[in-house]
């Protein structure tokens, strides 16, 4: 048991856990290291052996999982998947606590939270920040909305999984941050790729490319923190200050970036992209601007 597990667990109280991927599992395994009675359903009954073998009590159906467990904790393929999963449960959901950590979109998030709340259940929206490996441990956060007094009764035994970051009542906040951290991280791992595509058609393997450009990546974040202005707070203050990397600058690098990559044969869609915020810029007559300017394209294409 680690520190966060010794520090939280005050009542063992049951919980479900609806959906055992990776997440899934992972979450399971969490809750009975510190000592909870879980619940698990699974369309694939075979996906809980492991965890079954573990102490978990498998449902024969969704209902008789809701029914276990005051808190029901959901990790499915999207909020589609709720519904299909617990229509069946029907009158059983009253009085229940659900919690969806699954990935959707945050209009859908908020639809589903209506529809929890018409059947009687509580409901909070939730983002795991890590991957499954990671749950249950120190480094691992889990992003929260909804209302506020729903996470505090539960607030022990979700803690188990990760710290809990509760960013508010709207029940598509928590969904809004995840989708944006997922933008970030998948946008960077392609970009990872293409620079190491690059790299390739040089001679380059890739386990000597990669250590080189994780390096670089590490490093975006200490470069933004090292300014003498806050990027966050100039951006709220729609300032763009030009004395360093300015539009027209990083437009320039950005067009060599695709000249680049065409002249190796390499797809553009990504490189393109990029190059597409920059001259945008440029074009409304933002080029000695910070390369920050780039977010009103982003706030709104054409």
């Amino acid at each position: 048991m680690n520190e966060r597990q010794k520090r939280t667990t005050s009542q063992n109280s049951p919980v479900t856990v609806i959906g055992l991927g990776p997440m899934g599992q992972a979450m399971t395994r969490t809750l009975l290291t510190a000592g909870h009675p879980v619940t698990v359903w699974n369309r694939t009954a075979s996906r809980a052996d492991v965890v079954v073998t573990s102490g978990a009590v498998l449902a024969a159906t969704p209902g008789e999982a809701v029914e276990a467990s005051g808190l029901v904790i959901l990790s499915l393929t999207d909020y589609q998947a709720m519904y299909d999963v617990l229509d069946s449960a029907g009158e059983m959901l009253a009085g229940r606590t659900l919690v969806n950590l699954s990935s959707d979109t945050p209009d859908r998030t908020r639809e589903a939270a209506a529809w929890a709340a018409g059947r009687g259940a509580a409901f909070l929206t939730g983002g795991v920040m890590v991957p499954a490996p990671m749950v249950g441990t120190e480094d691992s956060y889990v992003y929260y909305s909804g209302r506020a007094e729903v996470l505090k009764s539960h607030l022990a035994t979700l803690t188990l999984l990760g710290t809990p970051r509760y960013l508010g009542e709207d029940p598509g906040l928590a969904q809004m941050m995840y989708q944006a951290q997922l933008t970030l991280f998948l946008s960077s791992l392609s970009a990872l790729m293409h620079a190491t595509a690059m790299l390739g058609t040089a001679g380059m393997k890739a386990r000597e490319a990669l250590p080189e450009l994780l390096w670089a990546a590490d490093s975006i974040g200490a470069i933004l923190r090292a300014g003498e202005v806050n990027p966050g707070t100039a951006l709220d203050a729609g300032e763009h200050p030009g004395e360093l990397s300015t539009v027209t600058m990083m437009g320039a690098t950005s067009d060599h970036i695709v000249e680049t990559s065409a002249s190796i044969g390499l797809d553009l869609a990504l490189p393109l992209a990029v190059q597409a915020h920059y001259r945008r810029a440029i074009e409304d007559g933002y080029g000695g601007d910070n390369w920050t300017r780039i977010i009103d394209s982003i706030r709104g294409p054409r």
